[in-house]
């Protein structure tokens, strides 16, 4: 694996002529070796260039490193876990949560409300938004989270995880949202977990450590 974690919020990423690395523009910390930066517009598929984020709102500014040496990265002080993807499923998770990724790796925008009208409620409901990102192919990417991400295994079993805790997930894993609003909800007496995402099917989901707003 090109990643490797350095401590709980810092990754070092070996890079070469056959490994360039994409990352948020910004989490450079720092390098040794012959490396040079260039930014990429928007998040889209590989070094080559990235599709359709404009109209998604899934835009984040992204550079490609590329060269021969290493580099640390790091954003905000926040999290990172690093996964390494075999191609057999995506990763499937906010755009805003990628640190940093192998540039081999593609990537897509998957817009939530195409289910229909409740998915485009409980993406604006959830402030997960209405539009993910996929990211396919076999490699290492780098996220970001509040407090630390820790796995939830999926066999055929159903999760619940509070939506702000939600990070991302790999495997063949369907979303919803469970709302159970009451009057106690409404006037403010509720147990504060209102809203819930119900993750089932067979994987692994992410989630971070804290309800903290993303």
């Amino acid at each position: 694996m090109p990643f490797e974690s350095v401590n709980s919020k810092v990754v070092r990423a070996r890079v070469s002529p056959q490994a360039p690395v994409l990352a948020r523009r910004g989490a450079m910390l720092g390098y040794s070796g012959r490396i040079s930066f260039r930014p990429v517009r928007g998040q889209g598929r590989g070094v080559g260039g990235f599709v359709g984020a404009a109209l998604s709102g899934e835009s984040n500014p992204m550079m490609a490193t590329e060269g021969q040496g290493e580099v640390l990265y790091g954003y905000k002080g926040l999290h990172t876990t690093v996964l390494d993807l075999d191609g057999s499923a995506p990763l499937v998770c906010e755009a805003d949560r990628l640190l940093a990724h192998d540039a081999t790796l593609q990537t897509s925008v998957q817009f939530l409300g195409s289910g229909g009208l409740r998915q485009a409620v409980s993406g604006a409901m959830t402030g997960q938004g209405l539009f993910t990102t996929n990211v396919h192919g076999r490699g290492a990417v780098a996220l970001l989270s509040h407090g630390g991400a820790f796995p939830l295994q999926l066999n055929g079993t159903t999760v619940g995880v509070d939506p702000q805790a939600y990070v991302g997930h790999v495997g063949q894993v369907k979303v919803d949202l469970a709302a159970k609003v009451g009057l106690r909800d409404v006037v403010g007496r509720g147990s504060g977990e209102a809203f819930q995402l119900r993750l089932s099917g067979s994987g692994t989901v992410y989630v971070q450590a804290s309800e903290t707003k993303f």
